[in-house]
Formats: C-alpha cells, sequence, structure tokens
C-alpha cells in the first residue's frame, strides 16, 4: 500500500469563487469571471509542502446540459494549472440523469484521482463548499471538510471531519491533525 496522501479540491467555491445568486452558488461562466480565491496559491503550496499530492475534482454538468462549451471549461482549468501548484486536475462533464460514477457525490473521481497518483485514500482529505463534495470524500474513504459557504441548500448529510470557512482554514486543520 502506498504512503501518499492527496488533497482532493473542489473547484468552485474552494479554489475560485463561485457565483453566487439567490444565495446558490454557480461556475464562472468564461475565463474572465474565473476569480481565484483569497490565499488559495499559499494554501496549496503549504499542502505541498506537507507532501499532499493537489488534485481538484469538480462536477461540471453544464457541458452535458449545452449551456458551457468544454473549450471554455479547459482553458479554465489550464489557467489554474499555470497559476497554482497543482497536480492534476479531473472533471465529471455529465449531469445527473447520466447515472455516470464519476459525478459527486458518487466516488468515480476521487478513485480515478487515487489510482492514478498512486494515493492511500484513508491518509487523503477531500475539501468542498456543498453537500456532494463531503459525500463524495466519505463514500471514498477520505476525511472530510466543509467550506461552509453559507448557501441556501442542504448541508451534508455526512457530517464532515472538520468544517470551517476557507481553503487555507483547511490545511492549516489537515496538518495539525497530520500530526496526532
Amino acid at each position: 500500500m502506498t504512503e501518499r496522501a492527496a488533497l482532493f479540491l473542489d473547484r468552485d467555491g474552494v479554489v475560485c469563487r463561485a457565483l453566487v445568486r439567490g444565495n446558490k452558488p454557480f461556475p464562472p461562466r468564461s475565463l474572465q469571471e474565473l476569480d481565484i480565491l483569497p490565499g488559495v496559491k499559499e494554501a496549496l503550496q503549504k499542502a505541498g509542502a506537507q507532501k499532499l499530492v493537489r488534485i481538484i475534482v469538480t462536477n461540471q454538468p453544464d457541458v452535458a446540459r449545452g449551456t458551457l462549451a468544454r473549450e471554455v471549461v479547459e482553458a479554465m482549468h489550464d489557467r489554474l494549472r499555470s497559476e497554482l501548484e497543482i497536480d492534476d486536475v479531473l472533471v465529471c462533464w455529465h449531469d445527473d440523469a447520466d447515472g455516470c460514477a464519476c459525478r459527486k457525490p458518487k466516488p468515480g473521481l476521487l478513485l480515478e484521482g487515487a489510482e492514478r497518483h498512486g494515493v492511500d485514500l484513508a491518509k487523503s482529505f477531500m475539501v468542498g463548499d456543498r453537500w456532494r463534495d463531503v459525500e463524495a470524500g466519505a463514500r471514498a474513504g477520505c476525511r472530510t471538510v466543509w467550506i461552509d459557504c453559507g448557501y441556501d441548500e442542504k448541508s451534508p448529510s455526512t457530517p464532515p471531519d472538520h468544517r470551517c470557512h476557507s481553503l487555507a482554514e483547511a490545511v492549516e486543520w489537515m496538518g495539525a491533525s497530520a500530526q496526532r
């Protein structure tokens, strides 16, 4: 069994700003709307210093719905790769109706990331701002962190291991919990 651990990250609301309308989160619609949140770059550097493999795992159902071009999403990910210390970006391009194994709350993206990067899921973390992220992490066997943005939607049904308000806070907790 491998000794590597990963930091799995949701994209919108964790790494970059979700567009909030009516107290509900929506993804950026263009490269110009992609706004990396304050403190993310430093938090990812700190996670790297903790020897965590950093993998973004994101649902992008607007591509399946035909309301956002895949090329736009890929350009956003190219920008994130160029500006941030991340090791991979894994995307579910499906909508719920597709019944795929990769759409969170199913753990498919995390399982793929673990296999691709030789990661031990029990030593890893999933950080997200929505119930789907926490549920996917729990189903994959990761410790989970919920960034509570106060959205008007259901909370995770599986209690997260930690609750905070930013990726920086999450990474700080991970460092402390790894030393216990």
